[in-house]
């Protein structure tokens, strides 16, 4: 063992050069290979999130709604009329046990949420709908967590002049741009409406809007100012949520449709695992006479575009391990070439093909965790300016990044040192030694 530690160390001083170039190729394939794995691991958050700025994946409805999509009617219209309706609550939902929504299994999920209830007014320009929701809703948990939350992050490809509501200010509105138009007003002036429920309320606008759909014909104010329009203290039509949540797969499917159907093992995965359905189910847990109905085709959006660029990671690190053991390959067998008197000589000698190949070997590893070791330090750096440059976030750094690394190094440097090693069974002492 002394005189293969001995044999291995003076190759290794003897063609520094070499062996430099073949850490250095190591390295760099390990670095970017590390990068990337870093980010996959870190990359469904961090794409969900990115989604969110598209809407929420989620909408909260009452249980006894007739409705059968996500247009819903005015307030005191479904259901078989007002008086109904406001006696049992049967189409609304009680706006005081909307916190409930931050207090489920997945409540850190849980991005952002906010209520809608709708009235019928009419305005100098004509009728338009009235929506109350929260703007900036400050919420204080029973857990004694605090959360902020609120319709804008909810809305935030929406283009505003001017500022957003606030639920402090009763009064103060957004006007949709289509019908800003019509009113002829914009941030600071002032308009009156005239409401069934509540007589005539004097508005004043502090922000113009345009949603790119019908909401541009809309105002938009607080709950109160509506449920008051409306006669419906309390009360609103639905919520809508945006949650973080894990690609649908057939199990996720498969509870969604039946979650009695479940095995107990399964029915525990699914329940402990942040799919939209299970998110769906634990709301309807907890918040009693609601449904939870996932916006599919968001839910969809974000399973298909996190697994999508995942392949691509991955697809990404094999080419840069691929091209890695090529350059390696190379440099090896021109390493192997010009020792082959060395080798030769030590055939001759009486070491056999495996022993030649073990000592070879040995080297290549040493040097290539060398050059690893440093190749995935550099990763774990180019992976936080990936994720700051993409995402705006650092890129949390994963454990099981480093038994990969170690097992990409080598897998790396075996694959490499493959013709290298076929060039060693294939050398003859006699030939070699005779300079042929």
């Amino acid at each position: 063992m002394g005189m293969f530690l001995k044999m291995a160390a003076g190759a290794l001083g003897r063609q520094k050069s070499k062996h430099v170039l073949i850490a250095f190729t190591v390295g760099l394939g390990v670095s970017l290979a590390t990068a990337m794995l870093g980010v996959m691991f870190d990359v469904g958050d961090k794409v969900n999130q990115e989604l969110k700025t598209y809407g929420a994946n989620l909408t909260v409805i009452p249980r006894g709604s007739s409705l059968a999509g996500e247009k819903y009617e005015f307030a005191g219209e479904a259901g078989g009329g007002e008086g109904a309706a406001a006696a049992d609550g049967e189409n609304y939902i009680r706006e005081d046990e909307l916190y409930k929504i931050k207090m489920i299994f997945w409540a850190y999920n849980i991005v952002d949420f906010a209520p809608f209830v709708n009235a019928r007014v009419e305005t100098p320009a004509g009728p338009a709908v009235l929506s109350g929701t929260w703007f900036n809703r400050h919420l204080e948990l029973p857990t004694g967590d605090e959360v902020d939350t609120g319709m804008m992050p909810l809305k935030s490809w929406w283009t505003l002049e001017g500022s957003p509501g606030d639920d402090s200010v009763p009064e103060g509105v957004m006007v949709g741009k289509d019908l800003a138009a019509r009113l002829d007003v914009k941030p600071g002036s002032s308009f009156a409406v005239d409401t069934e429920k509540a007589g005539r309320k004097a508005l004043r606008v502090r922000g113009v809007f345009e949603s790119g759909g019908e909401e541009d014909g809309w105002i938009i104010g607080t709950t109160a100012l509506a449920q008051e329009a409306a006669g419906l203290p309390g009360l609103v039509q639905k919520v809508e949520v945006s949650a973080l949540t894990t690609p649908e797969n057939d199990l996720a499917r498969r509870a969604a449709m039946n979650p009695d159907g479940l095995s107990r093992a399964e029915w525990d995965t699914w329940y402990c695992t942040a799919y939209i359905s299970s998110i769906a189910y634990q709301i309807e847990e907890i918040i009693p006479g609601v449904r939870v109905k996932p916006v599919m085709r968001v839910a969809e959006s974000e399973g298909a575009i996190l697994e999508k660029t995942q392949l691509m990671i991955i697809l990404l690190t094999l080419l840069t391990l691929f091209c890695s053991a090529l350059a390696i390959s190379n440099l090896v067998t021109a390493n192997i070439m010009e020792r082959s008197v060395e080798i030769g000589l030590m055939k001759a000698l009486g070491a056999g093909n495996a022993a030649v190949s073990l000592l070879v070997l040995s080297e290549m590893l040493a040097v290539a965790f060398a050059g690893g070791a440093a190749g995935y330090l550099c990763g774990l750096g180019l992976a936080q300016f990936i994720g700051k440059a993409v995402f705006g976030q650092l890129v949390a750094v994963k454990t099981a990044v480093i038994p990969l690394a170690c097992l990409m190094i080598l897998g790396v440097t075996l694959l490499g040192s493959l013709p290298a090693l076929r060039a060693i069974l294939r050398l003859k002492p006699t030939e070699v030694l005779h300079g042929r």
